[in-house]
């Protein structure tokens, strides 16, 4: 019986009643130990498979954070049959992860739509509880690919309970933090198991377990132990725990301990592992039954089970430390399997006394599968080890720089740069290079955007034109943030590069040096066979010289190319690009879904930089939608993360954001200062910073002080020039309009008209007619103001642009003609970003397993939002979306 847990239980029932309905969700059971988080997943695992459910536990194994999918190869040990039945691509990764096959290392993402697959098929016919107890010690990469594919979980009746101590690495997703028992519920569990308990420790044992589960069954036995008068001291509840636990394993026999021992330090458990490495130490099987009546072990299909996890600990740190390496010794000793070399060399390490080059390099090559695997985290861990092991100097720092390298691919930031500021001199060539970049990407991290710029043009100087391109296409990034003078310095060394002619890189270089500093912008068009860092590269460059509807191809392009491979590592860059330039067409729906959707693979693959900009551009949105609570707060999240006092990388975005709420508000004034900051050097070259230009001359206009916005409209119009796009020019001409006199002002609407109509914006279009018909208005042409009014505000309830609906309805209805009743938002408008883009996938005639290959959810996910939508389009078949969405 669960004394005092009518909560947590209720919460149980509810998860295993909503899978039941075909709802997936999750619940966390976060708590110190022994606060009852193993009896409640217990009760979960005993209720499901009372109902009849199929269950999958897993339990995270402290000695066993550091092997790679460990913790979820146990959890999917019973459905790995069906990884045949997998896609490809899919069953290629988790093969590889799992070590069933070998092959690349396995991008993460297609490891967690792999895990993904396999709980949800099986999931169709009947729901599934997933049981994960001690998380905590789970091994990273198998958490990554778990929660991935949870996150994604909705219609599928997947479960998942997840127990974790107050340290564990779990997040976003539904807690109970477990507190003590009250005192009814803890006097109720102590005379369930000590009736008749004297009154003095049965006071003593309430007080001082605060309604710790365990403590309330541990602490009578060991209080009663007590000489007269002792106490508990300040010793913290754990500490007191395992200290009792230690006192029942020190009074047991020397071979007994010995088994014990051995068994704290096996991972696996195996009796048959334990027997043999006991019998080195004159220790057998025999000598277990001690320990299994004193109630700390018990055997179980052949592994030594613990009572608890603070009994292995309990008995771990109770053990001399030469008993512990003599353990460790006999435990490799036994490994000598090949399938065993992993734990073999873990053993061995933990057993060295000091430098031992053999250790070493056994732990290198258990490194070196891990990383094969994709298990960076335990790669970086296995290659510290050798490296504190190694006898040589120089091998010493060539494994310290394959650790850092791990952790920075692992998204270990901290880990990295301290693992690389320990590789000593001297260094082999060879690895100056790469332990210069990673010095380089810590810069970066950190906010030290000089520095991580010097430290990368240094490093091309050493290389061959080839790897030196590859340098310096990063240093342009790092540039960017710093100023005009520095990207166009790096562009010049770019350029200068002697690459060999027709070949795809020197293609790609041409038009990304090109676009920075030629006086006629070259024309994007794709390098199919040039690295996908140089072809997003060059779809930024597209963005930055106007070419919005070819960069906008090539992002999309590329989105689908690394979707097909599951590198969720540089999809977050092509789909920036590909909302960037849908917020610059005002498809502001479709970027709203495209943001919203990279936003979520930004967190998933641990990409802070990238959520601070897909923060920003949801900011954007938000003003232009005339949300200020939402705007600001997407605003505030993009300028968070600032390292170092360094700009953010969301910070420009979020500026121009914050201007455009207060210009759509009518708050001009902040509107102008907001744009006179951001138009200032080291942002005024960024994006987002020219398209904002328009507003900055706008505002100033209104305020009756054009000439603040003079130099930056200058700016803009030689930009505008340069790269002699329509849409550019119009914008030029508009701001010429509200910059000019009476006289000449109509000229240059009527020039911004006929250039809109050459490549056509629709807002931007929609924009400069509400200005015209304002200045028209003013000018007492009032037939003339209603034409250009009218058509501004149809634009805008079209694009859900309130704030400039609002001031075009104002100004036709003082042209004395109604406006007529505000046009309802469309019918997408209702939908989540999530529905949206899937019944615009649906109405486009792809199937829902193609949607679900594309947006990283299960088939029957999608099914779920179709089932959402259709009422809230009004339609009752899938056959009917085209003519809502068209």
């Amino acid at each position: 019986m669960l004394h005092g847990r009518a909560t947590e239980l209720a919460a149980v029932s509810g998860l295993l009643a909503e899978a039941r309905e075909g709802r997936s969700g999750v619940l966390v059971l976060r708590g110190e130990p022994g606060i009852g988080k193993t009896a409640l997943v217990e009760h979960a695992v005993a209720s499901a498979r009372a109902e009849g459910l199929p269950v999958l536990q897993g339990l995270g194994v402290e000695f066993e954070a550091e092997l790679p999918y460990a913790g979820l190869h146990m959890l999917l040990h019973d459905r790995l049959g069906g990884v045949a039945e997998l896609p490809d691509p899919q069953r290629r990764a988790l093969e590889t992860a799992f070590g069933l096959a070998s092959g690349p290392a396995p991008e993460p993402m297609l490891v967690g739509l792999a895990v993904l697959t396999l709980l949800s098929e099986p999931a169709t016919e009947t729901p599934l509880l997933l049981a994960v107890d001690d998380a905590q010690w789970w091994d990273r990469d198998s958490a990554h690919a778990l929660f991935f594919a949870v996150r994604r979980l909705h219609a599928e009746g997947v479960a998942l309970v997840l127990a974790t101590r107050e340290e564990g690495p779990v997040s976003g997703f539904g807690e109970l933090r477990l507190g003590g028992l009250d005192a009814r519920a803890a006097s109720a569990l102590v005379d369930e198991h000590f009736a008749g308990l004297d009154v003095t420790v049965r006071y003593r044992v309430l007080a001082e377990s605060r309604g710790n589960p365990l403590a309330l069954r541990e602490l009578p036995l060991s209080i009663a132990a007590e000489p007269a008068g002792a106490g508990s001291g300040s010793v913290p509840l754990t500490d007191r725990l395992r200290q009792a636990f230690h006192g029942t394993a020190s009074g047991l026999p020397p071979a007994t301990r010995t088994l014990l021992l051995l068994a704290a330090l096996e991972p696996s458990g195996s009796l048959a592992v334990i027997a043999s490495a006991a019998a080195a130490l004159g220790a057998g099987t025999g000598d277990l039954p001690p320990a299994e009546h004193a109630g700390l072990v018990r055997v179980e299909e052949g592994r030594v089970v613990f009572r608890h996890p603070l009994v292995a600990s309990a008995v771990h740190e109770g053990a001399a430390h030469g008993e512990r390496l003599a353990a460790h010794r006999a435990l490799a000793g036994v490994l000598d399997a090949p399938g065993h070399a992993d734990r073999r060399a873990w053993h061995l390490a933990q057993g060295a006394t000091g430098a031992d080059e053999s250790v070493a390099r056994a732990l290198e090559e258990t490194a070196d599968r891990a990383r094969a695997r994709g298990g960076q985290s335990a790669a970086c861990a296995a290659y510290t080890e050798a490296a504190r092991l190694s006898a040589d100097e120089g091998e010493r720092g060539r494994r310290l720089v394959l650790a850092a390298e791990s952790a920075a691919e692992a998204g270990f930031r901290d880990r990295a740069a301290e693992l690389a500021a320990r590789v000593g001199a001297p260094i082999a060539p060879e690895l100056r290079g790469r332990l210069a970049y990673l010095r380089t990407l810590h810069a970066f991290w950190a906010g030290d955007y000089t520095l991580a710029h010097r430290l990368t043009i240094d490093e091309a100087e050493h290389h061959e034109p080839e790897h030196a391109a590859e340098l310096l296409g990063q240093a342009l990034h790092f540039a960017w943030y710093l100023g005009e003078d520095e990207l166009a310095d790096t562009a010049s060394r770019l350029a200068a590069l002697r690459l060999p002619a027709g070949r795809p890189r020197a293609e790609a270089v041409a038009f990304i040096a090109g676009g920075i500093l030629d006086e006629t912008p070259p024309v994007l068009a794709d390098v199919p066979g040039a690295t996908l860092g140089d072809r997003l590269m060059m779809c930024g460059i597209g963005v930055a010289v106007g070419q919005d509807a070819a960069a906008y191809e090539l992002a999309t392009r590329l989105a689908t190319e690394i979707r097909a491979l599951g590198g969720w590592g540089r999809l977050p860059t092509a789909l920036f690009f590909a909302a960037e330039i849908e917020v610059f067409q005002g498809r502001y729906s479709a970027a709203r879904e495209t943001a919203t959707e990279a936003m979520r693979l930004a967190g998933d693959s641990g990409q802070p930089q990238w959520t601070s900009q897909f923060s920003a551009v949801l900011a954007y949105l938000d003003a232009v939608a005339g949300d200020e609570e939402e705007c600001r707060r997407h605003a505030a999240e993009a300028m968070a993360d600032i390292a170092g006092g360094a700009m953010s990388p969301g910070a420009p975005w979020a500026r121009a954001a914050l201007a455009r709420l207060d210009l759509g508000a009518g708050r001009v004034t902040d509107a102008l200062a907001g744009l006179e900051r951001l138009t200032r050097t080291p942002t005024r070259h960024h994006i987002c910073t020219l398209r904002a230009v328009p507003d900055m001359v706008e505002a100033a206009v209104r305020i009756g002080s054009p000439e603040r916005a003079v130099e930056s409209f200058g700016y803009f119009a030689a930009w505008a020039r340069r790269v002699g796009r329509p849409w550019a020019l119009a914008l030029t001409e508009r701001c010429r309009a509200l910059l000019a006199d009476d006289d000449t002002a109509e000229k240059h609407f009527t020039a911004a008209a006929g250039l809109h109509e050459r490549e056509r914006q629709e807002t931007e279009a929609g924009r400069t007619a509400l200005l015209h018909g304002e200045w028209l208005r003013r000018a007492r042409r009032k037939a003339e103001a209603r034409d250009r009014l009218r058509h501004a505000l149809d634009v805008f309830e079209r694009a859900g642009m309130r704030p400039w609906a609002e001031r075009a309805r104002v100004e036709l209805e003082a042209t004395g003609q109604s406006a007529g009743a505000r046009e309802e938002p469309g019918p997408l408008s209702a939908l989540t970003p999530q529905e949206a883009r899937i019944v615009r996938l649906a109405a486009a005639g792809m199937s829902n397993k193609d949607i679900a290959a594309r947006l990283f959810l299960s088939p029957r996910t999608v099914g779920y939002h179709l089932y959402k939508a259709y009422p809230k389009l009004g339609v009752l078949s899938r056959g009917e979306l085209a003519g809502v969405v068209g």
